[in-house]
């Protein structure tokens, strides 16, 4: 391997960050760059939003991708770095078999923890109308399917309820409670209103708990410090990096077009020097050469002590 990875990586960190006092601030990541942008930077985990990654694939965030599909985005994303990557499997790709199946796949190629939600497909954005619940016996069903698959107990099971959007807070809470009993790890109320619920749900709800600060959504944009006091373990951004990205993208894009060139970019832009020190571009340089002195080392000595 170019650069060593940490011998403890994945589940056992995530495990040890829900162990821990704090919140633990989570950036949505869409593909390897960004995440490795997040770690250098020093967060402790990320977050593999399926609605970013659908996005990145012009698709909207409506069940549309297969497993396969995320595995493959996801692995990339594990192979290039330390820390935790926690990952969106919206409704676990069918029934509680299926989510037996997602897990396994997951904890395969290095992830910490899958989260999981108990919409109907097609599943909708959490922050949108027109959403539809499956009975909280069936989440229980997948939670419990998601549990049992694990290989190794440290994996993190996140169970995600939309149903204050639906049917009501106190529904949420009750589901969130049942959800526990069937072995999640954390809870992700999907939509709170108000920082009243918000506390409220974290009074009620005794266990780690996830909050979404999605922008344009039905929740209030709440600082992580807050959410603390309230007793959120974790707090996710999950398109939030998509997003900033299309905005420079389109406003660079449109400069081009105007102007003819993207000069007056420049000091807007992540340098070339910068971008290689960030994919470690000069670890392959160096491990590059050192093969090839090793090679013409070999080929310098004479033919009958190649194999000595």
């Amino acid at each position: 391997m170019l650069v060593k990875k940490s011998e403890k990586r994945g589940p056992g960190l995530l495990r040890e960050e829900l162990k821990r006092p704090g919140i633990v601030l989570v950036p949505g990541v869409f593909n390897a760059l960004t995440a490795l942008m997040a770690q250098d930077l020093g967060f402790r985990a990320v977050y593999v939003s399926g609605a970013a990654v659908t996005a990145s694939m012009a698709l909207p965030d409506l069940g549309l991708i297969t497993m396969d599909e995320m595995v493959r985005a996801v692995k990339y994303i594990v192979d290039a770095v330390d820390i935790p990557v926690i990952v969106d499997i919206d409704t676990g790709y069918g029934e509680a078999l299926n989510v037996m199946r997602a897990v396994r796949e997951f904890e395969a190629i290095g992830a910490a923890g899958v989260q999981l939600e108990d919409q109907v497909l097609p599943k909708k954005c959490g922050h949108l109308s027109g959403k539809a619940l499956i009975p909280p016996d069936e989440m229980a069903k997948k939670i419990r399917a998601a549990v049992e698959a694990r290989r190794n107990p440290d994996f993190v099971i996140i169970a995600r309820t939309d149903a204050v959007g639906v049917t009501g807070f106190e529904d949420a809470v009750e589901r969130a409670l049942l959800y526990l009993e069937a072995g999640a790890d954390v809870i992700f109320p999907e939509a709170l209103r108000s920082e009243e619920e918000f506390r409220e749900f974290a009074r009620r709800v005794k266990a780690p708990l996830l909050a979404n600060m999605t922008e344009f959504g039905v929740s209030p944009l709440i600082p992580a410090k807050k959410l603390e006091e309230f007793g959120y373990k974790f707090v996710i951004f999950p398109v939030t990096a998509l997003r900033v990205a299309m905005y420079a993208i389109r406003e660079v894009f449109k400069t081009i077009l105007r102007e003819g060139t993207q000069a007056s970019w420049l000091d807007k832009m992540f340098t070339r020097k910068e971008l290689y020190e960030l994919i470690k571009y000069y670890d392959y340089e160096r491990i590059d050469g050192e093969i090839s002195s090793y090679i013409d080392n070999i080929y310098k000595k004479p033919r009958g002590e190649r194999h000595g």
